[in-house]
């Protein structure tokens, strides 16, 4: 409460005093303004002295607050009434760094008060940045102000002792070092010669000097590191402005690489850790950008001759630049891929550094293993995107650049199948696998480029899964000589999958090319599907096996919709597919494929009939009846406890319910005749045997079936009857039922009970 007290009346005294200076100082004279304001400010910055010691120290606060005000205030009418014709900024800055040192000499005095220095590192931010505006010096003079006012900034920050003074020079320090590194930075890229480049570079490395001090001398190992990042950041900035400048336009990404590559040489050097670190950061982030800008190039390279999906065996392109079927994102594309190899080089050379545990990388990164995984699987994937992207820069012939392409998917495979490491061996595969993507539509051009790309994709790929499979552990752990490297199946698999899946493009692609018709094809590519289950029948208990045989399905799958334009070759083509089911059916461990197998059985004689124009119901569904009315019965002989419901419902709903459905359409007699004499021995089989499921449908499907036939002459006879004969025929019905209504519910709960002991 005192401290609100005394600053209302700091303030209300402030606000007097201002109203004096502005309003009233023309009633007086000039000896009476010097006098008054001269009192009033001694008197307001001597009475703290007084007051600290009657330790009346909040009060002390207050009136040295108010006098640094009455200084400003005196600062103020002394430009007024003796300096009117000084320039505003001029004075500005003459006057601020006036009272920021009389303010810190006061603050030094009365070292109790807390006000008056952090105020006059405070005004200290003015003079430099007002005189640069004053004496009109142009940018770079502006940016220099800000940086040496950062600069002194800095230098309280880290070497002052009382905490309010760091407090306020670090938040200065920061605010005007980024504004002083941003106006380096755009005077930088502004540069269009070498000398302009260079007198923004001298303040960017003055910049990056600042920020290397504060890391030197920092004791927080993040603001070090930090603090050592940024300053490498300005000094690539510095030295890649320059390069900008000399070397023509295209050259500007590399140049900067160039300066990011030259600052990791400080990772060898013997500054301390967190500034290493920094440095190390700083080269990695200035790679990053490199490797985005580059990267461009090598999706188009990939992704460009999907296009040819349209218009496939148009003709070969002239190189493997046209063949890309879009331009590509840079002038002079072969430096993309000069950008990524050289930061691959890079990451392999600190990858095996760091796996050598070698000085000085080993102990800056000894506990980084992230680091470690990033420098090892990141190398590869930019010698990747390098290669894809190195044919079609060069602009080689289309031949050649298809078997580049080709190349770098084989050397991926190998690189797989060497691999020591589960998440190398995936991450190879993949890369190869989206190589060989992009080759297998870049082949797109000609039926001979096709073939052959496919058939050779097909191959280095089965090639590599055989390898793959069979370095790595077996299935069971069997013991070997050497201790084997643990390894999951994951990249073989995905090796197996793509063989197959080139092996039926391959066999597609064949049929095209020799004039064959589509449904054709589809029988053609069903040898697919049946090599690929005869693979998966000798591999047995394998990992690959079931990969091997879920492609078998999606490339049965393809064969059956590349000949669904035909009924006949469809039912031909299902049946094919379901004698490849029932022999995969065989194996004991695959035994629910015969469910797979009769279901495609079935479809092909629907399929069948259908091409037949065969309309009655009874051709597509007793086909299906008879088996499962079959598997009921072994289902039931394993096991008596299981519902007739599940034995055998689904197989005589699948016949009683259609054939029911078009008896009541049917104007003859005899498919309802039919139809009543098989729901009637059906009934009774049920009642025979206590089967529900029988009993209930048979017997729904009689009393349906007869009340459609009788119908017709139930109508009649009601037609001939007297009019008051239906209503006293319902209530004597009524009054019988009322009458043994006792006796027909137990009739009732009798016939629930029967039913209910049926199975």
């Amino acid at each position: 409460m005192q401290n609100v007290l005394l600053a209302l009346g700091g303030v209300l005294l402030t606000i007097a005093a201002i109203a004096f200076t502005v309003v009233s100082w023309g009633h007086l004279g000039i000896a009476g303004r010097g006098a008054v304001l001269g009192l009033v400010t001694l008197a307001a910055l001597g009475a703290p002295a007084v007051l600290l010691r009657r330790s009346l120290r909040s009060t002390a606060e207050a009136v040295a607050g108010l006098g640094l005000a009455l200084t400003v205030l005196d600062s103020y009418a002394l430009r007024y009434l003796a300096l009117p014709e000084t320039g505003t900024l001029a004075y500005a800055a003459g006057t601020s760094a006036v009272l920021a040192a009389l303010w810190a000499g006061y603050g030094l005095l009365l070292g109790e008060l807390r006000l008056p220095l952090p105020t006059a590192v405070a005004t200290a931010q003015l003079p430099l940045i007002l005189w640069a505006g004053a004496a009109e010096a142009g940018d770079h003079a502006v940016t220099a102000a800000l940086l040496m006012t950062a600069a002194f900034d800095t230098a309280l920050a880290l070497w002052a002792t009382v905490r309010s003074v760091r407090i306020v020079a670090a938040v200065g320090g920061c605010t005007l070092g980024l504004w002083g590194a941003a106006g380096a930075g755009l005077l930088s890229a502004r540069a269009v010669d070498p000398t302009e480049a260079a007198r923004a570079g001298v303040l960017l490395l003055f910049a990056a000097l600042i920020v290397l001090v504060v890391a030197w001398r920092a004791k927080e190992p993040q603001t070090a590191t930090g603090a050592a990042g940024a300053g490498g950041l300005l000094a690539v900035a510095a030295c890649g402005g320059v390069l900008r400048t000399a070397l023509p336009p295209e050259w500007t990404v590399p140049a900067y690489l160039v300066c990011g590559l030259a600052l990791s040489a400080a990772v060898r050097t013997a500054l301390p850790r967190p500034v290493r670190l920094g440095a190390a950061g700083a080269s990695a982030v200035v790679q990053g950008l490199a490797v985005l800008w580059a990267l461009p190039v090598t999706a188009v390279a990939l992704l460009g001759p999907l296009g040819w999906a349209t218009r496939a065996w148009t003709g070969t392109p002239p190189d493997a630049r046209a063949a890309l079927l879009v331009e590509l994102p840079l002038p002079h594309p072969l430096l993309a891929p000069l950008v990524l190899t050289t930061t691959a080089a890079v990451l392999l050379l600190a990858s095996g550094s760091l796996s050598r545990g070698a000085a000085p990388l080993g102990s800056l990164f000894r506990n980084n293993t992230t680091f470690h995984r990033v420098a090892r699987y990141a190398a590869p994937t930019l010698a990747w995107a390098a290669g894809v992207a190195l044919p079609s820069a060069l602009r080689l012939p289309y031949a050649a650049g298809l078997a580049a392409q080709l190349a770098v998917a084989a050397v991926l495979l190998i690189m797989a199948a060497r691999a020591t490491s589960t998440a190398f061996a995936l991450t190879a595969s993949a890369l190869a696998l989206v190589s060989s993507v992009s080759v297998a539509f870049l082949a797109l051009s000609t039926e001979a480029a096709t073939l052959g790309t496919l058939g050779a994709l097909a191959a280095l790929l089965l090639a590599a899964c055989v390898w793959m499979s069979r370095r790595a552990p077996s299935a069971r752990g069997e013991a070997t000589d050497t201790v084997p490297v643990p390894r999951e199946p994951g990249a073989a698999a995905l090796a197996a999958c793509a063989a197959l899946a080139y092996a039926a493009a391959l066999v597609c692609a064949a049929g095209a090319a020799t004039g064959l018709r589509l449904e054709h094809i589809g029988l053609a590519a069903l040898t697919v599907p049946a090599l690929a289950a005869f693979a998966a029948a000798r591999l047995g208990p394998h990992p690959l096996t079931l990969p091997v045989e879920v492609m078998a399905a999606g490339s049965g799958g393809l064969a059956l919709t590349l000949a669904s334009g035909h009924a006949p070759t469809l039912a031909l083509a299902l049946a094919l597919c379901g004698l490849i089911a029932a022999a995969t059916a065989l194996r004991p461990d695959r035994r629910r494929v015969g469910y797979a197998a009769g279901v495609l059985f079935l479809l092909a004689s629907w399929v069948r009939l259908a091409a037949w124009e065969v309309v009655t119901p009874e051709a597509y569904t007793l086909p299906a009846t008879v088996p499962a009315l079959l598997l009921g019965v072994l289902r039931r002989r394993r096991d008596p406890e299981v519902s007739s419901w599940v034995a055998y419902g689904p197989g005589l709903a699948l016949t009683l319910l259609p054939s029911l459905a078009a008896a009541l359409g049917d104007p003859h007699w005899q498919r309802p005749l039919l139809l009543g004499a098989a729901a009637l021995t059906v009934t009774l089989i049920g009642a025979r045997y206590r089967l529900r499921a029988p009993l209930v449908l048979g017997g729904t499907v009689l009393a349906l079936d007869a009340l459609h036939e009788l119908a017709p002459y139930l109508v009649q006879v009601a037609g001939t009857l007297p009019r008051w004969l239906p209503p006293a025929l319902a209530g004597l019905l009524l009054l019988g039922a009322g009458a043994t209504y006792e006796q027909r519910l137990r009739d009732a709960r009798r016939l629930r009970n029967a039913l209910g002991r049926m199975h």
